[in-house]
């Protein structure tokens, strides 16, 4: 059922338009106008002028100090404070030229869709003589009528035949209605009351369209986009749905949907000026309703596009906008209130990594809020990391190919549902961590891609605005509009869904204008530096600390780009966290030798100390490892099956304690045999094996001693919080080394004469043998309970261990005051914990 159609419901739009003509007869015409509908009129039914009054006057009460929004906030975000619909002014008629005529090129701009102003000829308009006159757009229309706020009803003749037609008025129209009468196909007619979309103001507000010109409008996403809107009439209530879409070379706009029928004949849309937003209110949308823009190009063709910022899109292959409205009722303020003490340097971190797809398939939102959830808190993790969630075409590219970036994949349920899920996560005392693709987006047509006919979003110049490699258009980052797009999109996932972090995808791709390029543009300056999306990172990141507490933004950066987790007013590109690649690359590159190779190789598990306090480090086992050929992270490790389970048990129990936060991607803590696959579900037959069931459990140790080990997390970017034992025993493949927490009070100094708290030793054998009687030097006497052992026979190991632990007796070793003779298991990684 189109628009036309449907029965009026409650919309949410300000009252009437107004005009810029200022002629002497205009002003005098207009003076006379508003006194006769003071007369006329109840005392709260205001002319335009006491409308446009009071809409300056709410939008400076309304405004913050910062970027936001004039207009009337989305009836969800105002029900939720008042539980009320919002209200306004109810629509008066507007002050347009007096006598002002219409030419064919006016009418048939309108009817062809390239119109700047269509709500120039259509809506209410005064005539000279006193009358007015009320011209509506209603392709197909059998006849016409205005039905005034009194009843007068008032035959309305067709001026062009594409469906606009005039009535005429002796007065000022007050709140008045269409009678449309449409063939019903068989003979017959059907005739509807319906609102008029050109008797309406702007829903885009004065200073937002200043903010997004400058751009710094950084709640966008209740500006731009489709809302539901809700407003009181003398006429009863209005429901409908404002649409704004920023589209500045667009020769003309149109939007169409299930409302008109896919017709694109009905609503073509006004440009507000030189903020580039095309916007129109059309009452009767309803939620659910389907919709895209046509575009006239700059080039002179016509695009169908979907929303940049549409909230809910249809389930892919298909790709219309969807109008959504939020209803979700948060419960989650103990958690944020907890978040936003922030410090999450010097609290634990442990991230399972998931593709919402594939972890188990055929799962919903609502569905991973139970199992997921369960599953996350069973095997102790403290964060979920989803793989990219906004909408996205092809599953293949796991999310990292984003086309709507303000609506998350309709592939497992609503947005209210996701809602649903990171809501039970926080309340399980998870935080959840979200994939984020500001670097590029894929060419389809119906996207962002040309949207108006120019590179509007990409980069013109292909040397920087397309990534060969991909097959993508990389942003214009230089661009005010678009940076204000992508920064108020990370704030919007913020805000909107509580995510409590963002991982930002191929930052090296937009550090450097020569990545994986052999043609290359270089910078103002000449060198191969992007600068301008250096900016935007700057931007965005000052951005979302500034207005979220608690949130972190973490860099997978492949690079050796200086400050990246430095903050932005010294310089740096201001992340809480960077992806430790090189740790990564380094580590499993050693795992996959032999043990009796990996002598000449031990360089390689050492060397991250050399820079690990350089940033903020998450440690990555991620999807990438193991993809594409690269085999599972089982299935990296060297010697038969047995061999492999108890390398991966040695690496998983020295990643938990190297410095760093933890991530580790699914199916790695059962040790998946499998490569990842997007298209099936993780390999769950597994875990009917005890010995991939002793993974699980290992895992779940790890990160249970994790938690409650503060030297392992208090001083994690702190070169106080580590102490080599002994780097260099290269020749029976162990590392050896101490984690300290954050001190107390009464504690005794450290060798460099600080306080240090909590003692840990970790003592990792990568050897295929045991070393019996194995000497460590420690920093202090007595006892070292084993508070962890990777070879217990409960993990499926060979049971090698200390006896639930070691005295350290005052015999010095490695520089350390005492030591104390261990039992250091084959491919075995120990954990003693000082219990002074």
């Amino acid at each position: 059922m189109s628009t036309d159609d449907a029965p009026d419901r409650t919309g949410t739009t300000p009252a009437k338009k107004t005009t810029s003509r200022t002629t002497a007869a205009a002003k005098k015409a207009a003076a006379a106008a508003k006194t006769a509908a003071k007369k006329a009129a109840p005392a709260k039914k205001a002319t335009a002028a006491k409308t446009t009054a009071a809409k300056t006057t709410a939008a400076k009460k309304a405004a913050p100090a910062k970027a936001t929004a004039t207009k009337a906030a989305p009836a969800k975000r105002a029900a939720k404070k008042t539980g009320e619909p919002t209200a306004t002014t109810p629509p008066a008629s507007p002050a347009i030229g007096v006598g002002a005529q219409v030419s064919g090129d006016d009418l048939q701009a309108i009817v062809e869709g390239w119109s700047h102003d269509p709500y120039a000829v259509l809506g209410t308009h005064p005539v000279g003589d006193g009358s007015w006159v009320v011209r509506t757009l209603r392709p197909d229309a059998v006849s016409v009528a205005v039905v005034d706020q009194d009843g007068s009803r008032y035959e309305a003749s067709q001026l062009h035949g594409g469906g606009i037609y005039e009535a005429t008025l002796p007065q000022q129209p007050g709140d008045y209605r269409i009678q449309v009468t449409y063939g019903d196909g068989s003979g017959g007619t059907n005739t509807y009351t319906v609102d008029d979309p050109y008797r309406w103001m702007p829903t885009v507000g004065e200073l937002d369209q200043y903010l997004i010109g400058e751009g710094r409008h950084e709640r966008l996403w209740e500006v731009l986009g489709a809302h539901v809107r809700r407003y009181d009439t003398p006429g009863g209530p209005v429901e409908g749905v404002s649409f704004a879409v920023w589209a500045p070379n667009a020769r003309g706009v149109k939007v169409t949907g299930d409302f008109d029928y896919w017709q694109a004949r009905a609503y073509p849309m006004r440009s507000l000026g030189s903020s580039g937003v095309w916007e129109i209110f059309i009452p009767g949308v309803q939620v659910g309703s389907r919709y895209r823009y046509h575009i006239l190009g700059k080039d002179g063709s016509w695009r169908e596009k979907s929303d940049p910022l549409a909230f809910q899109t249809e389930v892919p292959p298909a790709n219309a906008s969807v109008v959504t409205e939020s209803h979700y009722e948060w419960t989650d303020d103990e958690w944020l209130a907890e978040r936003a003490r922030g410090g999450w340097h010097e609290r634990p971190m442990s991230v399972y990594e998931v593709h919402a797809g594939s972890w188990r398939q055929g799962l919903g939102y609502r569905e991973l809020a139970d199992e997921l959830i369960e599953y996350v808190v069973s095997a102790g993790f403290t964060h979920i990391e989803f793989m990219p969630l906004a909408e996205h075409p092809f599953g293949g590219s796991w999310g990292y190919q984003v086309t709507s970036y303000y609506a998350p994949t309709s592939r497992y349920g609503s947005p209210d549902d996701l809602r649903y899920l990171i809501d039970r996560a926080h309340q399980a005392g998870i935080g959840v961590i979200v994939d984020w693709v500001p670097a590029h987006f894929p060419k389809d047509a119906w996207a962002l891609g040309r949207f108006d006919g120019t590179a509007l979003y990409e980069h013109a110049d292909p040397r920087r605005g397309e990534q060969l490699d991909w097959g993508t258009f990389v942003f214009d980052f230089g661009r005010t509009e678009v940076r204000n797009f992508l920064v108020a999109n990370a704030l919007y996932w913020c805000k909107e869904f509580h995510v409590d972090g963002l991982r930002v995808d191929a930052v090296a791709s937009m550090l450097y204008l020569d990545y994986s390029r052999s043609e290359w543009l270089p910078n103002i300056h000449g060198g191969r530096e992007n600068l301008e999306a250096v900016a935007f990172l700057q931007e965005m990141n000052a951005t979302v600390y500034r207005e979220v507490p608690g949130v972190v933004t973490i860099a997978e950066e492949s690079t050796a780009w200086p400050g990246v987790t430095r903050p932005t007013h010294l310089g740096g590109l201001g992340f809480g966290f960077k992806w430790n690649m090189g740790w990564m690359h380094d580590s499993l590159a050693y795992m996959e030798k032999q043990p009796v190779h990996r002598s000449y190789h031990h360089g390689q598990l050492t060397f991250s100390m050399i820079y690990a306090y350089s940033e903020n480090y998450v440690l990555p086992i991620s999807h990438d490892e193991v993809v594409y050929g690269k085999g599972s992270l089982l299935r990296k490790m060297p010697g038969d099956r047995w061999q492999q389970l108890a390398n991966l048990r040695a690496y998983l129990g020295y990643m938990w304690a190297h410095p760093g936060k933890q991530l580790l991607f699914m199916g790695a803590e059962f040790g998946q045999d499998a490569e990842w696959a997007e298209s099936r579900s993780l390999d769950w037959w597994h875990l009917d094996d005890p010995a991939h069931r002793g993974i699980l459990q290992l895992v779940t140790d790890l990160n249970t001693r994790y938690r409650e080990l503060e030297a392992l997390w208090s001083l994690d970017v702190e070169p106080s919080g580590f102490q080599w034992i002994d780097a260099n025993d290269s020749s029976n493949n162990v590392l050896s080394f101490l984690r300290y927490g954050r001190a107390g009070e009464g504690l005794e100094p450290g060798a460099e004469g600080e306080a240090r708290g909590q003692a840990l030793a970790c003592v990792a054998n990568f050897a295929g043998a045991p070393h019996s009687g194995y000497r460590i030097g420690l920093p202090r006497g007595g006892r070292w309970r084993e508070v962890l052992n990777t070879d217990a026979e409960g993990y499926g190991g060979s049971g090698v261990g200390n006896w639930g632990g070691v005295e350290a007796v005052e015999e010095p070793w490695h520089g350390q005051p005492f030591s104390a003779v261990v039992e250091a298991p084959p491919l075995g990684t120990v954990w003693f914990l000082h219990e002074g």
